[in-house]
């Protein structure tokens, strides 16, 4: 994927930073850091020349990136606001979700849901995922997007930064984000699971009854 990910912005420079950042943000788990990085790479000269392309701005690297994010989230959120809870109560069955659960959900991302919003931007694989439960919950639209902008400008500024002051050894940055990716995905996995087979069993259990 790295591979792919880096020859689609040697080749198509700012066009595929902004696509690649809206659907890492809608709910495609794109590894954005690689993007934003090896954009932030190409502002360097030196870097570029090494990749046959002409340099990239820092800034406007930095800005699409933000401006695709920004798509991308809200794409997520509208099918989320489109579907709100009837798609939950429909489909929530099969994710063996029980109606006071995603009422607890519901509950918590009123109270929770800027937080969450706004810091989710920093964890890799779950930034992917936060802007379709903010439209199910109805947050309102301003409301999302601030805390959104407000989350990636720094996650895109941060990573075109280090890829710029890095170069050529933009990967160290991105084999800092490997274990961390692995480890989130890791634990998603492993709660998905226990959290599955309890269902499970609670069901059959009820089934007897």
């Amino acid at each position: 994927m790295e591979h792919a990910l880096t020859h689609a912005v040697t080749s198509n420079g700012y066009l595929a930073v902004f696509l690649l950042m809206a659907l890492s943000s809608a709910c495609i788990p794109i590894p954005s850091e690689i993007v934003m990085l090896f954009g932030g790479a190409l502002a360097s000269a030196t870097f570029a020349a090494t990749q046959h392309v002409q340099p990239l701005s820092f800034v406007a690297v930095s800005l699409i990136g933000v401006a695709g994010s920004m798509v991308g989230s809200w794409a997520a959120y509208g099918v989320g606001y489109a579907g709100g809870r009837p798609l939950i109560d429909r489909w929530g069955r099969y994710l063996l979700l029980r109606p006071n659960e995603v009422e607890r959900a519901h509950a918590w991302f009123e109270k929770h849901g800027e937080a969450a919003v706004f810091w989710t931007r920093f964890v890799p694989l779950a930034r992917a995922f936060i802007s379709l439960p903010a439209g199910v919950a109805r947050m309102p639209f301003w409301r999302f997007t601030l805390y959104t902008f407000l989350g990636v400008i720094p996650w895109c500024f941060g990573l075109a930064g280090a890829g710029l002051a890095l170069g050529a050894n933009w990967h160290t940055v991105v084999h800092w984000f490997l274990p961390i990716s692995i480890a989130i995905g890791i634990v998603l996995v492993a709660w998905l699971v226990v959290w599955a087979r309890r269902r499970i069993k609670a069901r059959r259990a009820a089934s007897t009854v």
